[in-house]
């Protein structure tokens, strides 16, 4: 409306022209009333029908005001129930009727687009949606056929039998382009709905009932944004679809069919983004053909912990649960808490002897002991060239190969790192590592680049006397500026970084006290957290899974806040992440895939982790539930090897 357009209610202007005509007549009267005989009665006839002119006006008008303000409701989306309009004036009974039903056909649409906007659950929403068209149509039964993506067939996804509700049908034969019924071919080729009935022997063709001949068929194509065929609906009617329910079918199959497209579209998302979790898992793990699986049975320990605190009737985790956002991200968290593995050397993920860097540098050191043991024999011959006493010479020259092969013998079981190495036997490799040998060739040729450059001190000339075992300059590879952290990074790391990348001298690595790994080594091993917390940080995560770093990047926090490498405490974890480290730590000790030491019993480990637990590294609670469940046994029989599965009593270790 223009805003200059005056209009009047109905029963106004039918009052204004009762009064106008009672005017006019009284005008009449004041110059014909002695004219004319009897027209003064007939005036007041006049007035009569005016009054109840004015009253009937009332009545007609009062559906039309009502249907006004309905109708206003209506523009304002109020598609509320309101009272059935009903007038004596049968248009205006009809009008008020198809306005209702309007409004109501508007609101289920409504109602059906919005379950359509926001339903998650495919597998779900099919079978829901066929009950809805198969009600809309007011049909006896009805088919929900969606392209298969591969095959190009149309396979049955739900069914809606007569006098029952639509529920999914996986059972019902895929049907082949070739092979569809007149009435399925006509509306896939025209991409049109197409009306008519289909014999008893097309409907056994596609495993339907052939009772279905008897009612009248609409075969709905369902099209994509791109125009092509996504599915078809069939529904089943006793009498033909009349083009304004159809028509009305038809823009709700067409919302549907965009729903639908969209749900196929997020699922195959959530496809690839599965896959590619599980590619990225399994090339961590076949990185390293010594930790493979782990990346794998933390994730199910994790689930099976999870499991066990959803279902906890009692105790602190009584009123735990997840929804299905929540597990999602636990989930993805879960598969992906190790991805940071991918910067990791492999080389030191399995370092399994204390020289091994790419190889074993013991073969270097065996080599020097042969160099020291042929010096020997030379010196005894060389010895006995000069004049000297054979026996004198024999003796000592026995007494050095012998003491020659014990230090090495020591040396190389120091490098195995199986024991505590203690303060004495590091002294007593000092001792041997002072031993001298000669050194004649270039140590500056045929190496890389890079090493050339560590060389920094002049070169001496040859041959050169050096020590048996060495801590040398051009071991000491520097920390690229890089790969600093500042204090205040974006991420909240609070890492003591070494000072090197690495420390590959010989000694260094030889009187390592525990295990196999300097304490830069052991950084770059921890750093893998570090790389993580940042690749997932860096992915645009939807907002239900935003928590998916924090899951990730947690398994190696403690709950007193000593962990790495934010040093959280118990309050700023969540329970799922204090899962994560308790799985963790479990699987990493009873693995019995690791190149430095067997897997552990399942005593040892529960042994070991409830120390951890009376040092306030792991959650006390979480570790209560870990045992009192027998997730601990469960995992145990699905991942451990049978002697390592032996007898615990869970009150020792609470």
């Amino acid at each position: 409306m223009d805003g200059k357009h005056k209009s009047l209610p109905l029963y106004l202007h039918i009052t204004l022209l009762s009064v106008g005509l009672v005017a006019v007549t009284g005008l009449v009267l004041r110059h014909f009333g002695d004219v004319i005989p009897g027209l003064g009665e007939f005036g007041l006839l006049l007035g009569a029908v005016a009054v109840l002119a004015l009253l009937a006006s009332r009545r007609i008008a009062a559906p039309l005001a009502e249907l006004a303000k309905q109708a206003e409701a209506v523009r304002r989306f109020d598609f509320s129930d309101h009272p059935l309009i009903r007038s004596p004036v049968q248009e205006i009974d009809q009008l008020g009727g198809a306005f209702d039903l309007m409004r109501d056909a508007v609101r289920r649409f409504l109602r059906i687009n919005r379950r359509l906007a926001t339903e998650t659950d495919l597998e779900a929403l099919q079978p829901w949606l066929l009950d809805k068209m198969v009600d809309l149509a007011g049909a006896r039964g009805g088919v929900l056929y969606l392209v298969d993506g591969v095959t190009d067939a149309l396979g049955a996804t739900a069914l809606d039998a007569e006098g029952g509700r639509a529920r999914a049908h996986p059972g019902l034969p895929s049907l082949q382009q070739e092979a569809l019924p007149r009435l399925m071919a006509d509306a896939r080729a025209t991409m049109q709905p197409a009306n008519g009935r289909m014999t008893a022997a097309e409907l056994e063709a596609i495993g339907l009932d052939a009772g279905l001949a008897s009612y009248a068929t609409l075969a709905l194509p369902l099209r994509d944004r791109r125009e092509q065929l996504l599915g078809m609906l069939l529904l089943f009617k006793d009498g033909e679809i009349d083009a304004a329910n159809a028509s009305f079918i038809e823009a709700l199959a067409a919302s549907a069919a965009t729903s639908l497209e969209t749900q196929e579209l997020l699922r195959g998302q959530k496809t690839l983004l599965e896959a590619t979790i599980r590619m990225i898992a399994g090339a961590i793990d076949a990185q390293s053909p010594y930790t493979g699986g782990h990346c794998e049975r933390v994730p199910e320990l994790t689930f099976m912990l999870a499991r066990a605190a959803c279902a906890a009737q009692d105790g602190p985790y009584a009123g735990f649960g997840l929804d299905a956002e929540e597990w999602e991200a636990l989930h993805i968290g879960a598969w992906l808490h190790d991805c940071g593995k991918v910067a990791t050397p492999e080389h030191v993920v399995d370092k399994a002897t204390k020289l091994e860097t790419v190889y074993d540098r013991i073969h270097e050191v065996r080599m020097r002991f042969e160099v020291l043991k042929r010096d020997a024999e030379i010196g005894y011959w060389r010895g006995l060239a000069e004049g000297g006493d054979q026996a004198a010479l024999r003796e000592r020259r026995d007494v050095l190969l012998a003491a020659l092969d014990d230090e090495f013998a020591f040396v190389a079981d120091c490098n195995v790192g199986g024991e505590y190495l203690s303060p004495e036997k590091q002294q007593r490799l000092r001792e041997i590592g002072a031993r001298r040998w000669w050194r004649t060739l270039d140590e500056r040729k045929g190496v890389s680049r890079d090493e050339l450059a560590r060389h920094a001190a002049p070169p001496l000339p040859l041959p050169v006397e050096e020590t048996l075992l060495a801590d040398k300059p051009e071991h000491r590879i520097p920390r690229p500026p890089e790969e600093a952290i500042a204090a205040d990074n974006q991420w909240g790391f609070r890492v003591e970084v070494p000072e090197l990348l690495y420390n590959r001298g010989e000694l260094h690595n030889l009187s390592i006290s525990r295990g196999t790994l300097t304490a830069e080594e052991r950084y770059k091993i921890n750093e893998h957290m570090v790389h993580t917390i940042r690749m997932l940080s860096e992915l645009p995560f939807p907002r239900h899974l935003r928590a998916v770093p924090e899951i990730a990047g947690g398994h190696h926090e403690k709950m007193d806040g000593t962990g790495y490498p934010r040093r959280l405490d118990r309050s700023q974890l969540s329970p799922v992440a204090r899962m994560m480290a308790i799985a963790d730590i479990f699987e990493a000790l009873t693995a019995a895939d690791r190149p430095y030491k067997p897997g552990k019993t399942l005593s040892e480990a529960l042994k070991i982790m409830a120390s951890m637990r009376k040092d306030n590294h792991i959650d006390p609670e979480l570790f209560e539930l870990f045992l009192r469940s027998g997730v601990h046994l469960d995992y145990a029989r699905r991942f451990m090897r049978a002697e390592q599965i032996d007898e615990v009593r869970i009150a020792d270790y609470l």
